[in-house]
């Protein structure tokens, strides 16, 4: 059994709604490769690098959430494998499983995909998530405001060979690749990968309008139901989550729908964030958080401070986010940026 779990077990993690928080989402990183026009600014400023947790830092933080009840842990960012000493994060996370972590597994862009998959097979990695807006090489370029699509292409070919399950996250944006839509769903079910499509969410001061690239799901779904037939699944096959999925009767594979404008998911929410500065956060869409790195840094005895902060911040986790876009030259619902937060 890992060190971290060494001391016994605590009370689950259930917030005032009755919700139990089984899914942590844990940033190890704000900085990423690309600078995709929905996420971040194209001149983006990180943080410094001494504001961000070490890694035995997020080591620790996720053995106190194991201990409360967490199964399923998602390493995010920022693009989570830029971040120096992941392979030895990777290998620490690993060896919860089966100690208490059903699941281990990630969020990235694929850019570092090719060479990285190996390493999260070797460390209980079975399936992983890889953000993707566009197969156009200049759709793809104009959207990121950099990297090259071929590099990404690959890293999925590499994870595909090595055995991972891969699902293709899809932000559908009006002015941008609405019309690709139907060519990435097709290309991804031909490689055995479900496809979830994700409304644009106000976060952060990117340089654009985000009313220029908002488009509602439903609406989204609407014109692809003029072509194809797709079939409602039971909202347990989604696995808890946010994404509401439909079989595309044509194509065979998944399709799902994330919809946080048009559609508050909120009643089941089982998750949690915690940046890569060590802030938790109750809910995406609200400000609210707990410092965990004070906790950590500044305490004489860290396992139970961080008991606490754990305690106090399922009490204050709230019922639901409140989203919108409506208007031209709206500002952003939060100004921190998704990468800060961790998608």
């Amino acid at each position: 059994m890992p060190d971290g779990l060494a001391s016994p077990s605590h009370a689950p993690l259930v917030d005032q709604f009755g919700r139990q928080v089984t899914y942590l989402r844990m940033s190890v990183t704000d900085r990423c490769d690309l600078r995709c026009t929905y996420c971040m600014a194209e001149r983006m400023q990180f943080l410094p690098k001494q504001e961000l947790l070490t890694i035995e830092e997020l080591d620790r933080v996720a053995s106190a959430f194991i201990r409360r009840g967490v199964q399923k842990i998602r390493i995010t960012g920022g693009e989570p494998l830029v971040r120096r000493g992941m392979p030895e994060l990777i290998k620490r996370l690993g060896e919860y499983l089966e100690h208490g972590l059903d699941e281990l597994t990630l969020t990235t862009n694929g850019t570092l995909l090719e060479q990285f998959a190996e390493l999260l097979v070797q460390n209980g990695v079975k399936r992983i998530n890889v953000s993707l807006d566009s197969l156009d090489p200049k759709g793809f370029e104009a959207i990121t405001r950099r990297g090259k699509l071929d590099q990404v292409l690959a890293g999925i070919d590499a994870a595909l060979d090595a055995g991972l399950k891969i699902k293709i996250n899809t932000v559908a944006m009006k002015q941008g690749n609405l019309s690709e839509l139907p060519k990435m769903i097709e290309w991804a079910h031909g490689k055995g990968m479900d496809l979830t499509l994700i409304e644009v969410m106000p976060l952060g001061d990117t340089g654009e309008d985000r009313i220029d690239q908002y488009i509602p799901l439903p609406m989204v779904r609407d014109k692809l139901e003029e072509n194809w037939t797709l079939d409602e699944l039971p909202a347990s096959d989604a696995n808890a989550g946010p994404s509401r999925y439909a079989r595309v009767k044509e194509t065979g594979g998944k399709l799902g729908f994330i919809t946080p404008l048009t559609n508050n998911f909120c009643a089941g929410c089982n998750r949690v964030r915690v940046t890569c500065t060590g802030r938790i956060y109750m809910c995406l869409g609200q400000d609210d958080h707990i410092d965990l790195r004070a906790a950590l840094r500044e305490s004489a005895d860290p396992v139970r401070a961080l008991d606490d902060c754990l305690d106090r911040a399922l009490f204050k986790k709230p019922e639901r986010h409140d989203f919108s876009i409506k208007t031209r030259g709206e500002a952003p619902a939060l100004p921190r940026h998704m990468s800060v937060t961790g998608g």
